[in-house]
């Protein structure tokens, strides 16, 4: 329980610190005028740089053995 607990702990705390980032990212610069597709809504900022996160911990994985 205790090891699949710790595999997943890095990929979600990359998604909620994407997700932080991405509601930030709304709130002091986001687009004001409603044209920009991501940022002109927090819900759409949110989820996409919680995806982004979620991407990001990928690269940051430490790699496992095949052998």
């Amino acid at each position: 329980m205790r090891a699949q607990f710790r595999r997943w702990l890095r990929p979600l705390l990359f998604v909620l610190g994407g997700m932080l980032v991405g509601y930030l990212y709304y709130r002091f610069i986001g687009c004001a005028s409603g044209s920009c597709a991501i940022t002109s809504n927090p819900v759409n900022s949110t989820l996409y740089m919680g995806l982004m996160g979620g991407v990001l911990s990928l690269a940051f994985s430490p790699k496992r053995d095949e052998g």
